[in-house]
């Protein structure tokens, strides 16, 4: 039986960012049409002067369940797309004049992918491969001349000259992502994925093999603009942290100045499916997980959009929509172990400490979009090397910084197990993105984000079993206890010895009334956390 739990924070934890957090922006979005622009989710992009090339993905909606059904190939993305969201034009080309492998990698679904001046770096993806008569996770490297494709296709001129495929096994990666730190490229997360995808596992029906990476993988393109070759770097390796995909990995300056990355949330976490909620800072030197912090508002990939504040030291990540663990409901966070599809936009926010917490925005998504969406932005914007927005070098109240294209729109937040493959659909509208700097909206402030407890309280799929998760920042006994609405103790516990670290405390509580309130507290000699439960069939 699933239950979902309403969670709402009541007296959470002390927590001091260093000084009061004032609304820095706001953002608006603005639909535009392009007629006869078809819909298309978990995409790669390039830009040049203000058009897009659009490559691979998928023209259908969330993944059907059955083996023979999901990533079929009616759904792939077999043209080239040049959009002009100026003009509100749109052109293809089919990539039937590429060579079977190419053919096979630009159709795939969740390449990894970076423009790096005017060529765009494709690696990995997923897709059916009618040449090996299998899924296959793609052990490409592609280098794409921008400006020229563009061309060709406006044009209907021949493109095949301005692309270079090169194999390599170490980009057999669908779900990460790829972006650079000043001149070292990093393939960050990801799994292999062989086979037709079953969400009843790798031992069911005709199977499958999983691979995260667990790492960051790290290389230099030698590309001259005829011979393409790579330079492998030592990777960062970490089975517990690094094990995720199908998330954001978004470029960062960090507090001291230095280009940075951070991958947000991700899935799934090792001990159970559920997306990880904290995160992860890389950088040249190596990677560092950042427990202080969890973001609960997008978990999967969506669009996202970075600035820098530099005369506060803040990094601003605004993320839109998506998939999550948790949404806001009447200033409750609902948590939903389904993990539904969301419309909420949120920002996490980095101060010059190198504190971190979350906000929601007063706008919301027009509807359950942002899976599998990009941020595209606009050419032309002030950014930093690494393509985060000089937030003070945006001097009006209004500015248009970039589109928002594609991604799955959804007819309800749990249509997985019911899926016939009608209920979402690749979303065709474009919309634009407005930051605003003079708007009095305020954001609020998710408490549950910067708590040094970090306590979650989640059902096991099955038998009443609850995990209560929470963080230790040093080693002292804690009390542990879960009451009724009436303050009867469910049960009351000690914890001694706890190693400095994530734990998880599973009990199994029988008799819940369905519809009643718990509250599970979390004690120390100086701290408390409180979170009450609604527990529902």
């Amino acid at each position: 039986m699933n239950r979902s739990i309403l969670i709402s924070l009541f007296a959470l934890l002390s927590f001091y960012m260093g000084h009061a957090q004032q609304t820095p922006f706001n953002v608006q979005l603005q639909p535009v049409d392009i007629q006869g622009l078809g819909g298309l989710q978990s995409f790669a992009f390039g830009t040049h002067n203000g058009k897009w090339l659009i490559i691979g993905g998928r023209l259908d909606g969330l993944h059907m369940r059955q083996p023979f059904a999901s990533f079929d190939e009616a759904g792939h993305n077999k043209q080239l797309l040049v959009v002009d969201p100026v003009a509100k034009k749109s052109w293809s080309a089919a990539t039937s004049e590429l060579s079977v492998s190419l053919q096979e990698q630009l159709s795939s679904t969740n390449m990894e992918f970076h423009q790096d001046g005017d060529v765009l770096y494709l690696v990995g993806g997923y897709s059916l491969s009618a040449s090996l008569a299998d899924h296959v996770t793609h052990d490409k490297l592609c280098a794409i001349k921008v400006p020229e494709v563009i061309d060709a296709i406006i044009s209907g001129q021949p493109f095949a000259n301005y692309f270079r495929q090169i194999s390599d096994e170490s980009f057999a990666v669908t779900g990460g992502r790829m972006l650079k730190i000043y001149d070292t490229y990093n393939l960050v997360g990801g799994q292999k994925f062989e086979g037709p995808y079953n969400p009843m596992g790798p031992n069911h029906g005709p199977g499958f093999v999983q691979e995260y990476t667990n790492s960051v993988r790290r290389f230099k393109i030698i590309d001259d603009g005829v011979n393409l070759s790579v330079v492998h770097l030592p990777s960062f390796v970490d089975s517990d942290q690094l094990h995720r995909r199908d998330y954001n990995v978004v470029p960062q300056i960090m507090p001291n100045g230095e280009e940075g990355l951070t991958a947000f949330s991700g899935v799934f976490q090792k001990t159970v499916d559920l997306p990880y909620l904290n995160c992860v800072n890389v950088d040249s030197a190596g990677y560092t997980p950042v427990n202080s912090f969890s973001q609960y508002y997008n978990h999967y990939h969506c669009p996202f959009i970075p600035l820098f504040d530099e005369f506060g030291n803040e990094m601003h990540n605004v993320f839109f929509g998506g998939i999550a663990q948790f949404y806001d409901s009447l200033g409750i966070l609902v948590q939903d172990n389904n993990v539904p599809f969301v419309n909420t936009i949120a920002r996490v926010t980095r101060d010059a400490d190198g504190n971190m917490a979350e906000y929601k925005l007063p706008a919301e998504m027009p509807g359950l979009l942002g899976a599998g969406a990009e941020f595209i932005p606009l050419d032309g914007l002030p950014v930093y090397e690494n393509g985060v927005i000089k937030l003070n070098a945006l001097v009006e109240a209004e500015t248009m910084i970039g589109y928002i294209y594609g991604g799955i729109s959804s007819s309800a937040r749990n249509i997985f197990w019911i899926n016939t493959g009608s209920e979402s659909t690749a979303n065709a509208r474009i919309y634009e993105v407005w930051l605003n700097k003079n708007s009095s909206n305020t954001h609020t402030l998710n408490t549950q984000s910067n708590s040094s407890f970090q306590l979650q309280v989640f059902p096991n799929p099955n038998n009443g079993v609850f995990s209560i998760k929470f963080q230790v920042k040093r080693s002292e006994p804690l009390w542990l206890t879960m009451a009724d609405s009436s303050g009867k103790q469910v049960f009351h516990e000690k914890l001694e010895n706890l190693y400095e670290g994530e734990h998880i405390i599973r009990k199994e509580i029988k008799n819940l009334t369905v519809g009643s309130q718990y509250t599970v507290t979390l004690d120390s000699d100086s701290e408390r956390a409180t979170v009450k439960t609604i527990v529902q069939e």
